[in-house]
């Protein structure tokens, strides 16, 4: 398997501009801080363009070569699809919670992990986060241009954010989703009728656990039920049956997300 991270060609001429909003930026809902940081296209300083965006959890991970177990080196496949002419993206990277993690990206408290915070963790992305974004930075503030993102647990909160707040964000972009540990997400699939146009890419592994492929597979049935009778649901499926559960294979994966979700025209 190629390391994406280190092997895939780096386009320096097109390197996004690293911005460090804070680093104890406050979460109110939750009394809490977090350090969160954007990614801006080459050219941001140098335009008066607006541009969609996309917010993704997992801070950590996203862009630190040096991170514990691996980065999805977003920094540079958003440099590549730059030299092909797809610059026009903001990414907001929200840093997870440590040790709060879990309980941070949980949507139900009805799990064995206890307490939820999730839903008041998806009220700071949508009442404090995004409403700073809009005001500081050149973004396209409507739904059609916005989009939240993850993997693991924070694939699974981006996943129940794309499902009940549709109004607000139009694409999602879930990795490896934790269904397991809050198998009612399938519910609020199987009752997805958004009033317009949303597209959700999801991407699983085929070395992740024992039944997490089946797991996804149930969740698409969930969906696809119900988005027959609702054709503004747009929805793709993409699996590596050598995928593991590891950031390696989502820095393949995560180009290919935003060209169809952002460049695309979802076809």
């Amino acid at each position: 398997m190629t390391n994406f991270a280190s092997d895939y060609f780096y386009m320096h001429d097109f390197k996004p501009i690293l911005k460090v909003i804070e680093e104890d930026y406050e979460i109110p809902q939750l009394g809490k801080h977090r350090r969160i940081s954007a990614l801006l296209p080459y050219d941001y300083e140098t335009s008066q363009k607006t541009y969609p965006v996309i917010y993704m959890q997992d801070g950590q991970n996203l862009f630190n070569p040096y991170a514990p177990f691996g980065d999805w080196a977003i920094d540079q496949s958003l440099s590549n699809l730059a030299s092909e002419g797809m610059k026009d993206i903001i990414v907001i990277a929200i840093d997870h919670g440590e040790e709060e993690r879990i309980k941070e990206y949980l949507p139900f408290a009805d799990t064995k992990f206890g307490m939820s915070e999730g839903e008041l963790y998806v009220q700071f992305l949508l009442n404090t986060l995004k409403p700073y974004v809009d005001k500081n930075f050149r973004v396209k503030a409507d739904r059609m241009n916005t989009g939240i993102g993850g993997s693991s647990l924070g694939g699974l909160i981006s996943l129940y954010a794309g499902l009940t707040q549709s109004d607000h964000f139009a694409k999602v972009m879930v990795f490896s989703p934790s269904l397991w540990i809050s198998p009612m997400i399938n519910q609020y699939g199987a009752n997805f009728s958004p009033a317009d146009p949303a597209y959700l890419y999801l991407y699983a592994g085929g070395k992740e656990s024992k039944y997490h492929i089946r797991n996804v597979e149930r969740f698409k049935a969930s969906l696809l039920r119900r988005s027959k009778s609702y054709p503004n649901v747009n929805f793709r499926l993409s699996i590596n049956e050598q995928g593991e559960h590891a950031e390696r294979f989502w820095a393949e994966e995560f180009p290919k997300a935003v060209k169809w979700l952002y460049f695309n025209n979802n076809e």
